[in-house]
């Protein structure tokens, strides 16, 4: 299975066209959080509009994943947390959004929310150890916020992680996990898209400007990854032990189809 992850695409419309453009190439799209963005001149409820027509594109295009952001908060909820709602007007269009877990062949996905409050984490935590005892032979995760105390939350000057992924990583072991919201990870010093917990991989592909979102592409059959950016790429091979600094990718690997 090919896979393309994205994440923080921030309402730059240009980017979300990019993502269409390619998609077919792809046998699935990750969308990892923040489609929205509160620092836009657009009104909120005009950015939903247009982003909800946006992945109703995707349809014809290629099955596609999506989990919110902090950027995608629209309301408040009776537990007194902000929750993303106009994603679960997205579900209706058959695609999967915060809390679902679906199984395609041999994998699990599970597609988790961002946590306002201790109402919300909990929920994760029940989704989890619920769909941990469905999974499949492979596990894949989408959780917003990269893990706490690794290079994928570095921003240059800090973590930005969630102590709480890093304990449901630690404790379930799933294969892949896509973060973002730390947008500088990649490009700091010490900082990376790409890290490892036990089993687990995590990635952040990061944000850049331009027309071209930072991605990550994933053949889960030959288990490679590469990360692309106006800075260049990096590519690792998931059967081997993380070891750093990654391989420059001096032409595009066979294996990535766009």
């Amino acid at each position: 299975m090919k896979l393309l992850a994205v994440a923080d695409l921030h309402y730059s419309l240009r980017q979300f066209d990019w993502v269409i453009e390619v998609a077919p190439n792809y046998d699935m799209v990750i969308l990892a959080g923040d489609m929205l963005d509160i620092a836009s001149m657009v009104d909120p409820a005009a950015q939903i509009v247009v982003i909800r027509e946006i992945l109703r594109k995707f349809r014809s295009k290629a099955p596609l994943l999506v989990c919110s952001g902090n950027h995608d908060l629209d309301g408040d909820e009776s537990d007194g947390e902000r929750h993303a709602r106009w994603l679960r007007t997205v579900r209706s269009m058959d695609i999967p959004v915060d809390g679902d877990t679906l199984h395609i062949d041999e994998t699990t996905l599970t597609l988790c929310p961002w946590w306002d409050g201790t109402a919300t984490r909990d929920g994760i935590g029940l989704q989890l150890e619920k769909a941990s005892g469905e999974r499949r032979r492979h596990w894949i995760w989408l959780y917003h916020a990269p893990p706490t105390d690794s290079p994928i939350s570095w921003s240059g000057q800090r973590h930005f992680g969630d102590p709480a992924l890093t304990e449901w990583v630690t404790k379930y072991q799933p294969d892949l996990v896509f973060c973002g919201h730390v947008h500088e990870a990649p490009f700091q010093r010490n900082g990376s898209w790409i890290d490892r917990i036990g089993k687990t991989w995590l990635f952040n592909a990061g944000r850049q400007i331009g027309d071209v979102p930072t991605s990550i592409s994933i053949d889960t059959d030959l288990n490679k990854a590469a990360w692309f950016s106006l800075e260049g790429a990096e590519a690792a091979d998931l059967d081997q032990p993380l070891t750093r600094p990654l391989p420059e990718l001096l032409e595009r690997p066979v294996w990535l189809p766009y």
